[in-house]
């Protein structure tokens, strides 16, 4: 079980049973996974100017992530760039290893077929005593495998309820006086992720990453599990509703105002109540299941 590479055997059967909404930290020690994917491996893969540009992002806090333009020459990665730059601070995000390193292609999937949520890989190099990103929280599930050294990361109860796809999008509904006031308080949880454990992080969890040591650097990977969601399961009922003229017809623009728009609400809604009521369920669970084992691109 892929799961089992991330976490212990009592991390994963808990993930599985009872998807948790608190943080946990997992005594992992070290899986085929730590020795797959070593620092060294993310070095090389960084240095050869092998990574994709679109999946790399550089990062030091306070400031936003840098333009692509910092790191590339002639449309290209350019490694010397890159490693410059995380050699005076800035933490390199790897993103979506599971498109490009074969052996976390098959972890990837088969987590995804363990649990029925797509997912991907980002490893994240900071550098000693600095930082890349800074408050912020996520849509989905995610699983943090400390590799190498020692990352301290504060976390936050979520300010928002389940955050889904752009439905309370971090960025989307920031406050500016979040940071004051996080930092004023303290944070509810605060942890020194060693290299051999791994940090259950829910959804809506506020986290602000960072590493203390000044001598050491952090490798760790961040597994995103997306969930699937009731809403998710309402659009696969409703995928097939296409295949019915009805709702193919043309919807004039002068039916999308006034009186003449409420009554075309309600006949839709009419049609859509009469469709699903005739939905063979035995049938559209087949391939539901089947989504779930396959799709890739899902976001919570």
């Amino acid at each position: 079980m892929s799961l089992r590479l991330l976490l212990p055997e009592d991390g994963a059967t808990e993930l599985l049973a009872s998807w948790p909404d608190e943080p946990r930290v997992y005594e992992r020690g070290r899986t085929a996974l730590d020795d797959t994917v070593t620092a060294d491996f993310l070095n090389d893969y960084l240095c050869t100017g092998c990574v994709p540009a679109n999946e790399i992002a550089v990062v030091k806090a306070p400031s936003p992530s840098l333009n692509r333009d910092a790191f590339m020459s002639n449309g290209r990665t350019d490694a010397t760039k890159l490693w410059k730059l995380h050699n005076s601070g800035h933490t390199i995000r790897l993103g979506n290893l599971q498109r490009v390193v074969p052996y976390l292609a098959h972890v990837s999937q088969r987590i995804q077929e363990e649990t029925g949520y797509s997912n991907y890989v980002h490893a994240f190099l900071t550098p000693p005593g600095n930082q890349g990103l800074r408050h912020h929280w996520d849509q989905q599930m995610a699983v943090i495998v400390q590799t190498t050294g020692v990352k301290r990361w504060q976390l936050w109860r979520p300010p928002v309820d389940a955050p889904m796809r752009e439905y309370n999008e971090s960025w989307r509904v920031w406050r500016g006086d979040y940071i004051p006031t996080w930092e004023a308080q303290g944070p509810d949880i605060e942890v020194d992720l060693k290299a051999g454990q791994s940090l259950l992080l829910p959804r809506g969890w506020v986290h602000n990453p960072h590493v203390v040591n000044s001598e050491e650097p952090s490798v760790h990977l961040t597994f995103a599990i997306r969930e699937r969601t009731p809403m998710w399961l309402a659009e696969k009922l409703v995928a097939g509703a296409i295949m019915e003229r009805e709702f193919r017809r043309i919807i004039l623009p002068g039916q999308l105002g006034g009186t003449e728009l409420g009554r075309q609400l309600s006949e839709t809604r009419a049609a859509l109540v009469k469709y699903l009521e005739g939905l063979d369920l035995a049938h559209i669970a087949l391939a539901v299941h089947r989504a779930a084992m396959t799709e890739l691109e899902y976001t919570t």
